[in-house]
């Protein structure tokens, strides 16, 4: 990620946060449910407490984006907890994509080409990131 897309990313995060976390989680993940049912499963404690959960994780990666390098133990047992969840690989593609949806949605106008493509590459970045991570914990299992 560029210097441009950290900035812009951190200052559409703050403009985000001004909604209210429990409508920003309702929204995502009904989008997500939407997209595909059987996630739903996945998910056996309260979804209230999943709401802010996400908001929380978004917030610390957002805040270290200059920092990655002191994000990756927590991005490996983020990846693992979810590996342990039921969240196969397959799965990241839905995530990613209600996430821009509900950035987008949340963001109205201020959601341009460029803020789209930052988020895109952000969230692939975590993505492949956690996905390797839950492939190592598969192999040393196994």
């Amino acid at each position: 990620m560029t210097d441009r897309q950290i900035l812009i990313l951190q200052d559409s995060w703050k403009q985000f946060l001004k909604t209210d976390s429990q409508l920003v989680g309702d929204v995502f993940y009904s989008r997500l449910f939407l997209l595909m049912p059987s996630l739903r499963h996945l998910f056996k404690n309260s979804m209230t407490d999943q709401y802010a959960k996400i908001v929380d994780m978004l917030s610390l990666i957002v805040s270290k984006l200059d920092k990655l390098d002191e994000l990756s133990e927590d991005i490996k047992q983020l990846a693992i907890r979810h590996e342990e969840y039921g969240v196969r690989p397959g799965h990241y593609k839905l995530v990613g994509d209600a996430l821009l949806w509900t950035l987008a949605k949340g963001l109205g106008k201020n959601w341009t080409e460029e803020l789209a493509q930052a988020w895109f590459i952000c969230y692939t970045f975590l993505a492949d990131t956690m996905i390797l991570a839950g492939g190592s914990t598969r192999k040393a299992i196994n």
